[in-house]
């Protein structure tokens, strides 16, 4: 699953690709319960990297699953 954040006043978006088992309902809420009570949203990335986000900076907040990408001269 991907995540991209927006951040005010910023042309560039936050893009983290987390982890494959990721709930995403649980991810959901923790970034409802941070945006309500202005704290960091704290997300780990697929290599274990924390990454924390001020949710008073936060614009918007997108969530996407990955898709494998096919090389090579057979992709469709």
């Amino acid at each position: 699953m991907e995540i991209r954040i927006g951040i005010v006043q910023s042309m560039k978006e936050l893009s983290i690709e987390l982890a494959d088992g990721t709930d995403r309902d649980a991810l959901e809420k923790d970034v409802q319960a941070a945006l309500e009570g202005d704290t960091l949203l704290w997300l780990t990335d697929r290599k274990g990297r924390r990454v924390g986000v001020p949710a008073a900076r936060v614009a918007y907040v997108e969530f996407s699953t990955t898709t494998e990408r096919n090389v090579g001269f057979g992709a469709a």
